[in-house]
């Protein structure tokens, strides 16, 4: 049998040690080798198991910044009236009156005076821009802006915004907005079809608003802060105010399910960016809500982790309903004196599956839940139904939110 070479140690230029050994020799070294990886890799798995078990995930927490927000920080809608240009064809039809006399007002602004009753363009289209002026938003920042058609038009493709003034509630003008349209969507017509994909009449433009006004907030120099829930909820507003109690020492107290009062400590009175910035990112584990939330629109559903189902049996049978309808022509004879008549003839069929039972026990999972209602071979339409039922017979515990 050949000899095998196994380096071994450093390798020292001319100095490397070199060991021959017989290929059986080898082959039971590599065994042993091979051995001691195997218990090595397992005794590692063990180690990274039982870390992830005992160790938190982090997906468990969430931050106080995620939960609640500095009352009176936020943002503020604006909306404006404006002209969108450069359509192919795809405009408001001329005989839109508004849309003729914004244009006619536009070009007299630029000294051409045209008569609006004899405008018949169809490359244009009156639209409302929105766009959320973010907290904060300061003079020369840029946002998005949301373009809608008001008229008639098919497809705002193409199309560019022309200057328009976004005003607020109190009718003060903050941004203006104008760009070139975005449209998720898409609109092909011919002589008689027509082929058209999500909303052509809706786009936005990025970056198309410039802040022009800024909106003032408290300064934060009071020594109290106020924060408020998004979701009011008295075991949560608990949990943030001990969390924070545990850095800052007596500084927060709950005054109700969605707000808690705020001490700003005497060390930071002159930072409170620096107090806000540290409670905002401290870590609670939120109290989740037995909810299930049902879309009936899209036919989804949504349910929460804390559902309590008691005992219950649900049958449920699928009716199915074909409607077949046939015109029959009763032709009269050659030279008769009797009229073509046309019959029409309907068939309905009706047939009903027979429903089986599915016993959900007390106590049961959202897995097991779902699992269940799979087995019953219910569609989610059924699904809601059913649902809507078991929370009509009192045995759904979660609130079950229909929208």
């Amino acid at each position: 049998m050949q000899g095998y070479l196994i380096w071994y140690g450093r390798s020292e230029g001319a100095n490397n040690e070199v060991m021959t050994l017989q290929a059986g020799k080898v082959s039971a070294k590599v065994r042993n080798i091979k051995c001691q990886m195997v218990i090595i890799r397992t005794f590692v798995a063990l180690i990274f198991l039982a870390v992830s078990v005992t160790v938190p995930t982090p997906s468990m927490a969430a931050r106080i910044k995620d939960l609640a927000y500095i009352n009176g920080v936020r943002s503020n809608q604006l909306v404006g009236y404006g002209l969108v240009v450069g359509l192919k064809g795809t405009g408001d039809k001329s005989n839109t009156i508004f849309t003729n006399q914004s244009l006619a007002n536009m070009l007299e602004k630029m000294g051409v005076r045209v008569d609006p009753t004899k405008t018949k363009v169809n490359n244009i289209a009156a639209v409302i821009v929105t766009a959320d002026l973010p907290a904060f938003g300061k003079v020369g920042n840029r946002i998005d802006a949301s373009v809608s058609s008001i008229g008639d038009a098919k497809s705002l493709e193409g199309g560019v915004l022309l200057l328009t003034p976004l005003r607020g509630a109190d009718g003060e003008v903050y941004a203006m907005a104008q760009g070139s349209m975005v449209v998720g969507g898409y609109l092909a017509s011919g002589t008689g079809a027509t082929v058209q994909k999500n909303h052509p009449t809706v786009g936005r433009i990025p970056n198309g608003v410039t802040i022009e006004r800024e909106i003032s907030y408290d300064d934060f120099s009071s020594d109290l802060v106020v924060i408020s829930l998004k979701n009011p909820d008295f075991t949560n507003a608990r949990r943030v105010a001990e969390k924070i109690n545990e850095t800052f020492h007596d500084a927060a107290r709950p005054k109700d399910g969605g707000t808690i009062d705020l001490k700003v400590p005497g060390d930071l009175k002159s930072n409170p960016v620096k107090f806000i910035s540290i409670i905002e990112n401290l870590e609670i584990k939120p109290s989740g809500l037995a909810k299930i939330v049902v879309d009936e629109k899209t036919g989804t559903v949504v349910i929460g982790e804390n559902l309590v189902v008691s005992t219950v049996a649900v049958s449920h049978g699928n009716i199915s309903v074909q409607v077949k309808e046939e015109e029959k022509v009763s032709q009269p004879l050659p030279f008769g004196r009797g009229q073509t008549v046309v019959t029409p003839d309907t068939k309905v069929r009706v047939e009903e599956e027979k429903g089986r039972w599915v016993v959900m026990k007390e106590g049961i999972t959202i897995k097991e839940l779902v699992s269940a209602l799979n087995a019953s071979g219910v569609s989610t339409r059924d699904v809601i139904t059913i649902i809507q039922t078991i929370k009509a017979a009192g045995a759904l515990h979660a609130e079950l939110d229909v929208i």
